[in-house]
C-alpha cells in the first residue's frame, strides 16, 4: 500500500466491471491506502490490477476476514456486480457455512441475503460505506439527464415498468424489466440486465421501442448492490432496439456519467432518473 496516505485504509470488496477500479482511485487520491479484496470469477483483472489487491473465493470467509485485518482495514465497501452461484460451488469454508447456516432461508433473495453480509461483517467490526460515499458524481439527480426526452408512449411504458419492477423487488427477484408499448417483453432474474436486454431485442414488436426500466428494490440496502448502469449498458439497449432508459433517482449509479448521457445522446436514446418502486427503508441517509 502507499507509505505516504494519510488517511484510514478502505478495503474494497470487488466484483464486475468498472466500479471497483473507480472506487479504489477515489479513495487513493483522497488520501487513503486501499486493499481490493478480488473475488474469483467476478472481478475482471484489467480493473484492479493496477491496485494493491489479494484474490479470494467467495466462500472463503476467514481469508477475507484475515486479510482485512492484517492490513488494518476497518472500513469496506462493496462495489461491481457479483454473479450470484449455487450453494455448490460455492465450497464454503467454516466460517462462510456459518453464516450460511444462519441466514437460512433469508438467502434465497438477492437484496435479504446482501443485507445479512452487511450485518455479518459489522458485527465483526467492520464498518460497511455506499460506494458513491467515496466516488463522487456516481449518483444521478431526478430528472431526464439526456436532451432526448421521453415521449407520451414511454411514460406509459415506465409506468407500467415500474408497476412490474416493484412487484419483482418486492418479492427480491430482479431490478430490470423492459416494457415496449405497454407489453412486458422482459424482467429480470438470474440471468443480469445485459442477458434481459437480449432477451427484450429478440421478442421486440413492430413500431416504436420500448424502455428498460431499472431501479432499486424497495427495501434496499443503499450500500449495496444499487441498480447500475455503463456504457455496455447504452449500446446493448441500442441493439435491442430500445429508445430510453429510466433509473432509479439518487439510488442508483451510473459509470462515467458524461460518456454515458453523450453515447445515449448519439443513439437517440433517453436516459430518465425517477422515484423508485418506493423509498427505501434502509440506510437512506447513505446516498441522499
Amino acid at each position: 500500500m502507499p507509505g505516504d496516505a494519510a488517511g484510514p485504509p478502505l478495503g474494497v470488496i470487488a466484483g464486475r466491471g468498472e466500479l471497483p477500479a473507480k472506487v479504489a482511485r477515489a479513495a487513493i487520491d483522497g488520501g487513503r491506502p486501499v486493499l481490493v479484496l478480488a473475488l474469483q470469477g467476478q472481478a475482471e483483472p484489467e480493473y484492479i490490477r493496477s491496485f494493491d489487491h489479494q484474490w479470494v473465493r467467495l466462500g472463503e470467509g476467514s481469508k477475507a476476514l484475515s486479510l482485512l485485518r492484517s492490513a488494518g482495514i476497518r472500513e469496506i465497501t462493496f462495489a461491481g456486480g457479483v454473479k450470484r452461484p449455487s450453494l455448490w460451488s460455492l465450497m464454503p469454508d467454516a466460517r462462510a457455512a456459518k453464516f450460511l447456516a444462519k441466514v437460512g432461508a433469508r438467502a434465497m433473495g438477492d437484496n435479504s441475503l446482501l443485507t445479512a453480509v452487511i450485518a455479518e461483517f459489522e458485527a465483526e467490526g467492520f464498518t460497511v460505506t455506499a460506494p458513491n460515499k467515496i466516488a463522487d458524481g456516481l449518483v444521478p439527480s431526478p430528472g431526464c439527464l439526456t436532451t432526448v426526452e421521453p415521449d407520451q408512449q414511454a411514460n406509459i411504458d415506465i409506468k407500467r415498468g415500474k408497476e412490474v419492477a416493484a412487484a419483482l423487488g418486492a418479492s427480491d427477484v430482479g431490478q430490470s424489466v423492459a416494457v415496449q408499448q405497454g407489453v412486458v417483453l422482459a424482467v429480470e432474474a438470474a440471468e443480469g440486465t445485459d442477458a434481459l436486454i437480449a432477451r427484450a431485442g429478440q421478442l421486440r414488436l413492430q413500431g416504436m421501442g420500448g424502455v428498460l426500466i431499472k431501479l432499486a428494490k424497495p427495501g434496499q440496502s443503499n450500500r449495496i448492490d444499487l441498480p447500475t448502469i455503463g456504457l455496455q449498458t447504452i449500446h446493448k439497449a441500442a441493439d435491442a432496439g430500445l429508445r430510453g432508459i429510466a433509473i432509479s433517482a439518487g439510488a442508483s449509479i451510473i459509470l462515467n456519467q458524461d460518456d454515458v448521457i453523450a453515447a445515449a445522446e448519439a443513439c437517440g436514446m433517453f436516459i430518465v432518473a425517477i422515484d423508485g418502486t418506493a423509498s427505501p427503508a434502509n440506510d437512506r441517509t447513505d446516498v441522499l
